[in-house]
């Protein structure tokens, strides 16, 4: 994307891209199912079989014409499946964010288009009016957001949360290391505070959520809520810290 665009055009002109797909898909409810969105956006889905590339989009003639086919490998996973998908439709589409912000298409790096792609399949899979009014309602519950987005992955609401307008931090632990983490209020987000890290630790030795409120934190953190995403051989948890409205 064009260093000089603020970010919230940038995301405004991702929101609305994704909610006129969504509109035409006639898909305005969650779950959102990407491989019927797909098809009803005039876009073919064939199955490929095991491949080292989840999905590639062949497409037919110009750029932006709506023709074209979604060649989707094998996945155990659905929510792969339908993130593959949702990626494909974005890079079929993502003339129309360009367009939005006054960016000719073949004027856009490669690299451009695919960020564009990857962020229109978590607008599409999480759209915001729906998702927003739903986490206020179950409180940023991950497990509870997680059974009404069911074609989503855990990572992939969590990383959406950090487009809500709530004050955050989410923190993502593989095998006991960090991964990431990540504000939406600051470009790097602070160390993990000894709170954090017993909620993290609490969720990752039980395996179950785990919750530490207001009255038992420092100043400016709200809520700490850990949730583990455990297999048999894999241990993940992801900890969502609210903060106060103005921490620093």
């Amino acid at each position: 994307m064009q260093p000089e665009l603020p970010p919230e055009q940038v995301r405004g002109a991702l929101e609305t891209v994704a909610e006129e797909i969504l509109a035409e898909g006639h898909m305005l409810r969650p779950p959102i199912d990407a491989l019927r969105l797909a098809q009803r956006l005039g876009l073919t889905v064939a199955h490929d079989g095991p491949a080292a590339v989840r999905a590639r989009l062949v497409q037919f003639g110009s750029v932006g014409n709506g023709a074209g086919t979604i060649v989707l490998a094998d996945d155990p996973r659905p929510e792969r499946r339908h993130w593959a998908v949702a990626h494909e439709i974005g890079e079929s589409h993502a003339f129309r964010v360009f367009s939005e912000l006054g960016i000719r298409p073949g004027e856009a790096a490669p690299a451009a288009r695919e960020e564009v792609a990857n962020r229109l399949a978590g607008c599409l899979l999480l759209p915001r009016t729906s998702f927003l009014r739903d986490g206020l309602a179950l409180d940023w519950d991950l497990r509870a957001l997680k059974s009404r987005y069911a074609t989503a992955s855990h990572e992939l609401i969590a990383r959406r949360m950090l487009e809500m307008p709530p004050p955050v931090i989410i923190t993502l632990v593989d095998q006991g290391r960090r991964q990431w983490r990540r504000s939406n209020r600051r470009p790097y987000a602070p160390p993990m505070t000894p709170q954090e890290s017993n909620v993290w630790q609490a969720a990752h030795d039980r395996g179950a959520a785990t919750r530490c409120r207001a009255s038992r934190l420092p100043e400016g953190l709200a809520d700490i809520r850990a949730w583990p995403i455990q297999e048999p051989q894999w241990k993940r948890e992801i900890v969502r810290t609210a903060l106060a409205e103005d921490p620093w």
